[in-house]
């Protein structure tokens, strides 16, 4: 990953980084009571940080679940449905939510209000962040993004291939039937023909800037809390290149 093997991936760690993760967790709550023992709100933030991990652990699994592990390719798991529970509990709740709402608790914010809201305009956002994250993989210049996109052959549930779907004649449908999910070049480069053909590249630049606008609309609602902390995030994503 960014140009270095995952930890598993090492000859001497292997199934112990298992146990590694574990180790790193558990360091997370040690920080906490370290740094914020004393205060009255450290019930929160721990509880607020296994909400999240709780939650991020089930999004992982939806997402490593949107294939057989063995056997071929099954294309009625990618619903959007699916995609949208994948991105809002994997990416949006531990990328956007959890920063925001520590601050939140940090300075003493106590109306459940706020914190709907809140929480409202972040999954919101982080959701934006992910299929942008899904477009870049396959629209995006890996000496810029860092990394060469490989959603197609390893088979994601990624927001593409869901639109791609959604949009396919049987004809096209059986071209990612019998392509997608497939580590070859040319396979790869058929569903991205494909992509080309049904104009998905359009489309995603058309749902940006309807998501930029929705996001705008949600903002104006923030009358009692700093919408530059909104409006901060937003404009460190949109449009991004990397």
């Amino acid at each position: 990953r960014r140009g270095q093997p995952c930890w598993y991936r090492n000859a001497d760690v292997k199934l112990i980084s298992i146990n590694d993760s574990f180790i790193l967790e558990s360091c997370v709550f040690k920080i906490l009571k370290r740094y914020f023992g004393a205060e009255k709100y450290y019930t929160q933030l721990v509880d607020l940080f296994i909400e999240v991990t709780r939650q991020t652990e089930l999004g992982q699994l939806l997402d490593l679940t949107s294939q057989p592990h063995e056997g071929p390719i099954d294309l009625n798991r990618f619903t959007l449905d699916r995609y949208i529970s994948i991105v809002k509990y994997k990416t949006a709740f531990y990328s956007f939510y959890l920063p925001v709402a520590l601050g939140m608790i940090m300075s003493g914010v106590t109306n459940p209000l706020h914190y709907q809201l809140a929480r409202k305009i972040l999954v919101s956002m982080g959701e934006y962040f992910q299929i942008q994250d899904d477009y870049l993989d396959c629209y995006g210049a890996p000496e810029v993004i860092g990394k060469i996109g490989t959603d197609i052959q390893d088979k994601k549930c990624s927001w593409l291939v869901v639109q791609a779907l959604r949009k396919a004649n049987p004809q096209q449908r059986r071209i990612l039937e019998e392509n997608y999910g497939v580590d070859n070049a040319s396979k790869v480069a058929a569903v991205k023909r494909l992509y080309a053909e049904m104009h998905l590249e359009e489309l995603f630049k058309q749902y940006e800037e309807d998501s930029y606008a929705q996001l705008q609309q949600l903002m104006s609602e923030a009358k009692d809390m700093p919408r530059g902390v909104f409006e901060f995030l937003l404009k460190k994503i949109y449009k991004r290149s990397k």
